[in-house]
């Protein structure tokens, strides 16, 4: 028996301001200034997306809407 390695889907832009209850372009200037951490993926390395852990971390720093 093999042990299956599940780890969380990424999050979209629109997931992440979906969840922060926020715009998706108040999400990109997240990402742009450094504080929220996401990675690049695709052809031309386009599309954005956030691991869960990087969401996490970045809440608990900002927590101006809370």
């Amino acid at each position: 028996m093999t042990k299956s390695n599940k780890t969380p889907p990424l999050l979209t832009v629109r997931d992440i301001a979906r969840l922060d209850n926020v715009s998706e372009k108040t999400v990109r200037r997240a990402i742009a200034s450094g504080d929220l951490e996401a990675i690049r993926i695709g052809p031309g390395k386009r599309l954005l997306r956030i691991h869960p852990e990087a969401h996490a971390a970045y809440r608990r720093t900002h927590r101006s809407w809370a």
